[in-house]
C-alpha cells in the first residue's frame, strides 16, 4: 500500500508555515484497499450430523475432530454445521478447510474449564502459557469460519464479574448461586481457584516456568481467548455471530490476508475482557460491515506489549475497516495499548458508534515502545458517548501528564526504545452527538504526539478540548459545543493551529 502525499490546499500564511515543516503529508482522502487474498477450499463437504449428535448434551468434542479429519483425506473442503444445539470442548481447525455455521445452528462450547487443557503459546519465540481456545488454528492456510448460526464460547464459567457492572438484583442472584467473593465484596470469581490463581501466574512468569503442572493450580484464572488464530495465511471469517468469549472474542495474530465480513459480536456489557476483535501484528485485511456489542474495546488493533512485541517487530500494517456498528464498547475503533511492534497504514471509513464509552481512542504509555503512523479516519458518526469522543492518551494505566507535570519542567525520562510514538494522524467528516469531553490529545513531554490533523469535525459535549505535550496538531473547520468550562485548554503544545470554530 503506497501513500502519495501532498500539502493541504491553502489555509492562510500561518497554516503553509506550520505545514511546510512537514514532509510526505498524505491525501486524507485518498482510498485505502490492501488487496487481501481469500482462502481456497476445496468443493468437497461433510456434515458433523454424520459424525455427533445435535441435542444440547451430547458432547462432540471428537465429532468435530473425526469431521475435519475426513476433510484432511481429501485435501480438506467445508465442514457443515446444521440447525441444532452442538455442545462441545475446543476445536481445532486444519488448513484448507471451512467451518460453515448455518442459520439455526449454535455451537456451545462446554464451561467445563477442565475439557481446555493448558498449552504452550509460542508467538515467534516469546513463550507463555494459557489455556487451549475454544476455536484455535496456527500455522495454517486457507481458513474460514462462515455462516449465518452462533458460537457461544462458554465463557460465563471463567470470567469474573464487578458489582458496579451489574444491577442489585443481578448481583445478588449472582452470588447466591455459588462462586466466591473478593476481600472488599467488589467481585465474583467463579471459583476460589480462579480468584487465587493470579499470584500464582505473576510469580511463575517471573521464574520464566514453562511447566504446565506449575500452572495447573491457576487454571481457571487463565482464560483463554474464544478465537485464536495464529501465523493463519488467508483467513475468512463471514456472517457468524460469535458471543460469550472467555476473554477476547476475536483475536487474529501474526496473520496475512485476513477478510472478517459481516460478523456480529454480542457479549454481556459486564463481560470482563470481551473486546470484539483485537487485529494483533497482522498484515492485509479488510473488516468490513461488522456489527460489536460487547463488555470491552470493540474494534481494536494491537501488535505485541513492551520488549517482547518489539522483539518481535510485526506490525499491524495495511488495514481498511469500514460500514461497521459499535454500540456498547470501551473504544470504538482503539489502536493500543499493546502496539509496541508498531500499527501503521490504517484507513477507517463509514463507522458509526452508538454509546461507546470513547469513540476514537489511541492508547499506550511508557515501556510499550512502537510507532502509531499513517492513520486515516473519515465519516464516523458517534450518538451517546460517556466519555471522550476522540481521546489520545499516552499515559494509560498511569498518572494523567498534568498530574505529573504542572510546575515542573525537567527530569523527564529519556527517550529509548520504550517510548511509544505516535504520529502522522489525520481524522475528518467527524460528528458526535453528546460526549463527556469532546477532544482529548495527551503526548508525553519526552515524545509530544506529533501530526495529527483534524478536519471538518463537529461535536457537542460537556467538556471541550484538552491538548498535552503535543507538536504540530492542525485543527481545519473544527467546531465544539461544549456547555461547561474553555472551549480549549493547552500544555506544552507546539507550532501548532489549534482553531475553534465559532
Amino acid at each position: 500500500m503506497k501513500f502519495s502525499g501532498h500539502l493541504p490546499r491553502r489555509l492562510g500564511t500561518l497554516a503553509i508555515l506550520i505545514c511546510t515543516s512537514y514532509s510526505g503529508i498524505a491525501d486524507i482522502g485518498e482510498k485505502i484497499s490492501p488487496s487481501v487474498a481469500v482462502p481456497k477450499i476445496p468443493a468437497h463437504s461433510v456434515s458433523l450430523a454424520d459424525f455427533g449428535s445435535s441435542d444440547g448434551k451430547t458432547l462432540n468434542t471428537a465429532a468435530f475432530e473425526k469431521a475435519f479429519a475426513a476433510l484432511a483425506k481429501n485435501g480438506g473442503g467445508k465442514l457443515i454445521v446444521p440447525p441444532g444445539l452442538w455442545l462441545t470442548g475446543p476445536i481445532k481447525l486444519r488448513s484448507h478447510t471451512e467451518l460453515h455455521v448455518e442459520r439455526g445452528a449454535l455451537i456451545k462450547f462446554s464451561g467445563d474449564w477442565k475439557l481446555y487443557p493448558l498449552t504452550i503459546i509460542d508467538l515467534k519465540g516469546e513463550q507463555e502459557i494459557d489455556s487451549t481456545s475454544p476455536i484455535s488454528g496456527e500455522n495454517l492456510e486457507d481458513v474460514a469460519i462462515t455462516g449465518d448460526g452462533i458460537i457461544d464460547g462458554g465463557g460465563v464459567a471463567w470470567r469474573p464479574l464487578k458489582k458496579d457492572k451489574l444491577s442489585e438484583s443481578d448481583w445478588k442472584a449472582l452470588v447466591k448461586a455459588g462462586g466466591v467473593l473478593d476481600e472488599k465484596g467488589a467481585t465474583w470469581y467463579p471459583s476460589r481457584e480462579a480468584m487465587a490463581g493470579g499470584k500464582i501466574v505473576d510469580a511463575l512468569r517471573k521464574q520464566n516456568s514453562l511447566k504446565l503442572e506449575d500452572y495447573e493450580p491457576a487454571h481457571q484464572f487463565l482464560r483463554p481467548k474464544m478465537v485464536r488464530l495464529i501465523s493463519i495465511k488467508r483467513l475468512r471469517l463471514d456472517g457468524v455471530t460469535f458471543q460469550n468469549p472467555p476473554n477476547w472474542t476475536l483475536n487474529p495474530v501474526l496473520c496475512e490476508d485476513v477478510f472478517i465480513v459481516n460478523v456480529q459480536v454480542r457479549n454481556s456489557p459486564a463481560a470482563q475482557n470481551s473486546d470484539a476483535l483485537d487485529l494483533e501484528s497482522c498484515r492485509r485485511a479488510i473488516i468490513r460491515g461488522c456489527t460489536f456489542d460487547v463488555g470491552d474495546d470493540g474494534i481494536c488493533l494491537k501488535s505485541g506489549k513492551d520488549a517482547a512485541g518489539r522483539r518481535i517487530g510485526m506490525p499491524t500494517e495495511d488495514v481498511l475497516i469500514e460500514n461497521c456498528v459499535v454500540y456498547h464498547a470501551h473504544g470504538g475503533f482503539t489502536i493500543g495499548s499493546e502496539m509496541s511492534g508498531g500499527v501503521k497504514n490504517i484507513r477507517v471509513n463509514n463507522c458509526l458508534f452508538i454509546g461507546t464509552d470513547i469513540g476514537l481512542r489511541f492508547k499506550s504509555t511508557r515501556g510499550r515502545g512502537g510507532v502509531v503512523e499513517n492513520i486515516f479516519v473519515s465519516n464516523v458518526n458517534m450518538t451517546d458517548i460517556p466519555g471522550d469522543a476522540i481521546n489520545f492518551n499516552l499515559y494509560y494505566g498511569g498518572k494523567s501528564p498534568l498530574d505529573e507535570t504542572v510546575n515542573t519542567e525537567t527530569n523527564f525520562p529519556p527517550v529509548t526504545d520504550a517510548t511509544p510514538q505516535f504520529r502522522d494522524i489525520h481524522l475528518e467528516h467527524i460528528i458526535c452527538r453528546g460526549a463527556k469531553n469532546a477532544i482529548v490529545l495527551q503526548g508525553l513531554p519526552e515524545m509530544p504526539l506529533n501530526n495529527i490533523s483534524l478536519k471538518d469535525i463537529s461535536i457537542t459535549s460537556q467538556a471541550g478540548v484538552t491538548a498535552v505535550d503535543a507538536e504540530g496538531i492542525r485543527f481545519e473547520n473544527v467546531r465544539v459545543e461544549n456547555q461547561t468550562g474553555a472551549a480549549l485548554k493547552t500544555f506544552r503544545v507546539k507550532n501548532s493551529r489549534l482553531e475553534l470554530v465559532k
